[in-house]
């Protein structure tokens, strides 16, 4: 009997021991889940300064792009307020982010955090279904189609050739002096971009496309005012003029692959984009909308070729022409690889990626010329990055210009310096140097860029020597030489 009582009154100080166990785990971990709580709500809205009412700080904003300084904006809110700040630019309260880390989560986390935002005069340029307002799974689809059909072998070897031939017709027209580098390249890129999009050669629709798209590209950071008159107003009637050409030739090219029976014409490369889109819509119901999307999808994919390319081609004899160490070494790692080649046809998309210093040179103009000053996003929830909290629905600015020209993360940044990147930790891949963007919406023709680049380097330090005339970079509304870098040139032969 007393064995019995014995094992009853454990069994009550093991249970009695137990609940209480359990009752202060449930509060530990109660108190973890409310520490947490608090840490979340730890976070601060950056400090900062909006400035007056609806024009904010936008004033001084523009003043800085058109000094020699433009990251001065920046720097200025940054010793005042630390490394991520609010300000109101554009007619827009934003958190702007010179922090490379911040930067990183802004870039790599979509959708689920933050979505594409930009201000409204680019929103109505653009249209509905812009690839850069386009978010989620339709834009990893697109994102996908267009990085495959540039990283195809067809692909690398047709665009190569043709390359080599605009840039060598543009060159053929180098009879006069000066040479105005800024205009000459567009003739390069935007030529070669069109064929690439609409297989479009030379001829009255391309000279159409390109006087419409510098009348269009020019409000792409203006004022949204569409009334008549605005330059708001004229570039969307640029765009008007533009879609009927794209849409005829988009018609015209589905037509005919829906009349193809032949199904070993129907397993053939794509020619272009707009054949890998086509394709890609198949027999949809909701075709007409969607050729309609296509249309502005090309239009917008024209950029690159009218601003962002030749302004990196621009700023590279710029920065080359201020840098007669590096414009030698260039000079002599090209000519090695001419010597090599017996004629032009032996070229190759790898031959040119795979010439150190000239890739070194490019890297180092991307970071210099700063082409695309920052990325525009919302956040769709709040959300905490290093402390900084994001409200939601508030417009976040990640600065590549404050990164690529910060002394903590590349030595002496006002000096163009090609070696750097042969140096340990400058390689392009860290995370300080995002001249095209990053995560999700990294640019897919990042190598098609770089190939352009190079054969352009390649073949001007291979033909002549130049010398530049004084010219100032402006950094607003978009990068540009406020001359268009004039340049005298004397062929080597």
């Amino acid at each position: 009997m007393e064995w019995i009582i014995g094992l009853w009154t454990l069994m009550g100080i093991i249970l009695t021991w137990w609940c209480y166990w359990f009752l202060c785990v449930k509060k530990e971990n109660g108190d973890r889940v409310k520490q947490k709580k608090k840490k979340k709500k730890k976070g601060k809205v950056p400090r900062g300064n909006k400035g007056w009412p609806l024009l904010g700080e936008t004033l001084e904003f523009i003043a800085c792009g058109y000094t020699s300084n433009p990251v001065s904006f920046m720097e200025k809110r940054k010793s005042l307020y630390g490394s991520v700040f609010k300000t109101s630019i554009l007619g827009t309260g934003v958190i702007v982010s010179t922090d490379p880390e911040v930067n990183k989560v802004i870039l790599q986390n979509q959708g689920n955090i933050f979505v594409p935002a930009y201000p409204k005069s680019v929103r109505e340029l653009m249209g509905d279904y812009s690839i850069l307002q386009m978010n989620g799974n339709m834009h990893r689809k697109i994102h996908s189609l267009l990085g495959g059909f540039l990283r195809s072998p067809q692909f690398k070897a047709r665009i190569t050739t043709d390359i080599q031939h605009s840039v060598k017709q543009c060159f053929a027209t180098w009879t006069h002096q000066p040479i105005y580098v800024q205009d000459q390249v567009k003739k390069i890129t935007f030529t070669i971009l069109v064929k690439v999009l609409l297989s479009i050669g030379p001829g009255e629709d391309l000279d159409f496309l390109k006087r419409e798209f510098e009348e269009f590209i020019k409000g792409l950071i203006c004022l949204p005012l569409k009334f008549p008159g605005t330059r708001l107003h004229k570039s969307l009637k640029a765009k008007e003029r533009m879609m009927k050409i794209v849409k005829r030739v988009i018609e015209e090219r589905n037509n005919n692959m829906h009349k193809k029976k032949n199904s070993e014409e129907k397993g053939g490369a794509a020619n272009d984009v707009v054949d890998v889109l086509l394709r890609d819509i198949g027999d949809s119901n909701t075709i007409s909308n969607m050729l309609e999307n296509i249309c502005e999808n090309i239009i917008e994919m024209m950029i690159p070729g009218e601003e962002t390319l030749p302004t990196a081609m621009t700023m590279a004899v710029k920065f080359l022409s201020d840098s007669p160490l590096a414009l030698s070494k260039l000079l002599e790692e090209n000519m090695e690889l001419k010597r090599r080649k017996n004629s032009a046809e032996d070229y190759v998309w790898s031959d040119y990626l795979q010439l150190p210093f000239t890739q070194n040179v490019i890297s180092e103009t991307l970071r210099m010329a700063n082409i695309v000053n920052a990325i525009w996003r919302k956040a769709v929830k709040d959300v905490e990055i290093k402390g900084y909290l994001i409200p939601k629905d508030w417009c976040v600015v990640a600065s590549l210009t404050s990164v690529h020209m910060d002394e903590m993360n590349y030595e002496n940044p006002f000096k163009f310096d090609p070696w750097r990147w042969e140096k340990s930790g400058g390689g392009a891949n860290n995370n300080w140097f995002t001249p095209f963007g990053g995560g999700q919406r990294l640019c897919p023709g990042i190598e098609l860029s770089r190939l352009e680049l190079s054969i352009f380097l390649h073949h001007l330090v291979t033909t002549y020597r130049w010398v530049a005339e004084k010219d100032e970079i402006i950094y607003f509304p978009t990068v540009k030489m406020k001359r268009k870098l004039p340049i005298s040139v004397t062929s080597i032969n």
